[in-house]
């Protein structure tokens, strides 16, 4: 298993009324923003999409704002901190996987949508139950998205403002759905994405100065900071910790044959998983052509590789200065790994700025999240198969922020119950069901002429029943001390992710759905 729960309280780090007083003025300062953002909201397009108005440099950062989570600097730092170079696998699968969007989505989904990603599902196809399938899929790849990141800043906050006991972190969690549900309700897409590219801007430049201070420390070689964090690993008292060889592979995915499958079904996920992103998907249509939805694309891709390069600086660094000990007993466990050592190298202050990055990396990432869903439910569900299109955008619109309020109630429900995880893993988990749910779909109604309504409805339903019920009854769940459900045991599927089964299943339900009906999908595609 590769998540862990807080094992101890270690007491606060910096200083709590100085961590607050920088949450609250990064919180103003975005809902400014926000507000500002939010006159132009005069319709369904400017609510939904930004009325196509952000360049493709512009929407590339926002599309890093957007990728750049909890669980990129919180969840792959810790990840990398505890097991090393297995953590930074993460990093690796999930820049790869802009690759396969760049090459295979990017140009052609701007081409033929207009909101959603149901709007490309259903171009050519049968429009209302596609696009029920399309809405179903987004809003549960979304609501595992918003699981991690809520998670993610119940374990931040609890550190650094020396929150106990997962009651009060609980409140911590409903405190930031209710900021969320905030940002999406007054700022639409626009007031979003402006969020989005501010918040990139800063979280880069953070992780870049503490990587140039963690290579400062150690004279500049990077080889003096991976012999200080093996060091480190193997003096760590903690129960497992100093067996670990943290410059080689195996320190998490090592020894049992299901362990190895366990991180190929993982790196298929990553790799696969951003193409199928609804949040992600939606920002190609913040611009207004296809050529801009490409560059946008090309500058996610440099920001995204330049910040994973940083996260290994940031994890053997953490390792190395912080220690596993310290990290795995702080509250948030592996996730705390970052602002432990922004403590360690810059004091009360860089702490301070470093987690209010963090913290409005997450309050960003979950209200992109959020009027994705809600806009797939309102155009979709209501607009498309409940109204069959007789609705005015104002009531689109109007359906949207009450989704976004009922999302919001659902996400802080789930964060709750994921308290603890490590973000990163729980991502892994929303990648893996999108590339289940919607990249087959997706590539299949882009390229293949043949592709009809029940292939699609097929590979949907299929890829994302099969990849649901196979993390219900995986380690994840339950079955072990760090699983969501520690008491419980119906873990009868083995590997924690279930991207190997999952992923191919979908893709020969699209076909098999395809053949076995007597529609010939639009020969004139």
């Amino acid at each position: 298993m590769n998540h862990l729960t807080p094992l101890a309280d270690a007491g606060t780090i910096g200083n709590p009324a100085v961590n607050i007083s920088i949450f609250v003025g990064f919180v103003i300062i975005t809902l400014f923003i926000v507000i500002r953002a939010s006159r132009s909201n005069t319709n369904a397009t400017e609510f939904f999409t930004a009325g196509h108005a952000f360049s493709g440099p512009q929407n590339g950062i926002a599309i890093a704002g957007d990728y750049l989570s909890a669980a990129s600097f919180l969840g792959i730092a810790g990840a990398i901190a505890v097991y090393g170079y297995d953590g930074f696998l993460y990093s690796i699968g999930f820049l790869v996987a802009w690759l396969v969007a760049l090459l295979l989505v990017a140009e052609l989904l701007r081409n033929t949508g207009k909101f959603t990603m149901a709007d490309v599902l259903s171009f050519r196809l049968e429009q209302r139950p596609v696009r029920l399938a399309a809405a179903t899929s987004t809003l549960t790849v979304s609501l595992f998205y918003l699981l991690a990141q809520m998670a993610g800043a119940g374990g931040l906050v609890a550190l650094l403002l020396d929150i106990k006991g997962r009651g009060a972190q609980s409140v911590v969690i409903a405190v930031v759905g209710v900021l969320m549900i905030v940002y999406v309700l007054v700022g639409g897409m626009k007031g979003t994405t402006w969020v989005q590219i501010i918040k990139a801007v800063l979280l880069i430049a953070g992780a870049a100065f503490m990587t140039v201070l963690v290579l400062a420390k150690f004279g500049l070689n990077f080889s003096d900071i991976l012999g200080s964090a093996q060091k480190m690993v193997h003096e760590a008292t903690t129960k497992g910790v100093a067996s670990r060889d943290v410059l080689a592979p195996g320190a998490q995915y090592g020894g049992s044959t299901t362990s190895k499958i366990n991180l190929l079904s993982l790196g298929l996920a990553l790799v696969l998983g951003t193409a199928g992103l609804p949040h992600v998907l939606m920002r190609f249509y913040t611009v207004p052509t296809a050529k801009e939805a490409r560059r946008s694309v090309v500058w996610a891709i440099a920001l995204i590789g330049a910040f994973y390069l940083f996260t290994l600086a940031l994890g053997y660094g953490a390792a190395a200065i912080v220690g596993p000990d310290r990290i795995l007993k702080a509250p948030g466990g592996q996730n705390s790994a970052a602002p432990l050592l922004a403590f360690e190298l810059g004091g009360v202050i860089l702490l301070g700025v470093i987690s209010a990055v963090a913290f409005a990396t997450i309050l960003a990432v979950v209200a992109g999240l959020t009027i994705t869903a809600s806009a797939s439910f309102a155009h979709d569900v209501y607009a498309s198969v409940m109204k069959n299109h007789q609705v005015t955008e104002d009531e689109q619109v109007r359906v949207s922020r009450i989704t976004a309020v009922v999302l919001g109630i659902a996400a802080i429900g789930l964060g709750i119950l994921a308290n603890g995880q490590n973000v990163a893993f729980l991502v892994a988990l929303a990648f893996a069901v999108a590339a289940s749910a919607n990249l087959p779909t997706i590539v299949y109604s882009l390229y293949w002429r043949r592709f009809n309504t029940r292939g699609a409805l097929w590979s949907m339903y299929g890829g994302l029943i099969s990849c649901i019920v196979l993390i219900i009854f995986s380690p994840a769940v339950s079955g072990t001390k760090t699983s969501m459900i520690p008491g419980a045991h119906f873990d009868w599927f083995p590997l924690a992710n279930p991207g190997i089964v999952s992923i191919p299943l979908a893709f020969i339900l699209g076909v098999v759905g395809t053949l076995s009906s007597s529609d010939t999908g639009d020969p004139e595609l």
